[in-house]
């Protein structure tokens, strides 16, 4: 799961039985794309590169994932180990998605338990669920307001 700390929005998820290092490539494919691609995303000087922050599980230490972090000019940062609170967003997001979703729902099987949460992540919680660190909009009018408060580049 890719989370941008500054609207709360979901830019890329990938779901499988067990979490593993091609599934958070997936999510992180899919959140530059989200972002039009790695060329609107590169900055050459380290401290302006995108910070992707996540806890030190094997996901995000495995080779192919630090590899393709290095590939798209993703800046890696991690977390202490065992500190929920280094990765509370993601943690939210996971909580919100526990209760929102999974425990009221029953799922005949693990495609439409898919379904459903895509529906909500993209859906609802990208374009209605309102965040507090978002002054009480969604995600994306959260960044539509804000974008349209930028001053215009001389």
């Amino acid at each position: 799961t890719v989370i941008d700390l500054y609207s709360r929005r979901l830019l890329g998820a990938a779901m499988g039985l067990h979490p593993d290092a091609e599934l958070a490539c997936a999510a992180i494919k899919m959140a530059v794309a989200a972002r039009g691609g790695r060329d609107a995303i590169w900055r050459d000087e380290l401290e302006q590169r995108v910070i992707f922050h996540t806890d030190r599980g094997s996901t995000y230490t495995a080779r192919v994932f630090t590899k393709l972090c290095a590939e798209l000019g993703i800046r890696q940062s991690m977390g202490r180990v065992g500190s929920c609170f280094d990765n509370a967003a993601a943690e939210a997001f996971f909580s919100s998605l526990e209760w929102e979703v999974l425990s009221r729902n029953r799922f005949c099987d693990t495609v439409q338990a898919q379904a459903v949460v895509i529906d909500w992540c993209y859906t609802f919680y990208n374009y209605q669920r309102r965040h507090s660190a978002a002054d009480g909009l969604s995600p994306v009018n959260y960044e539509i307001r804000e974008n349209r408060q930028k001053p215009e580049a001389a």
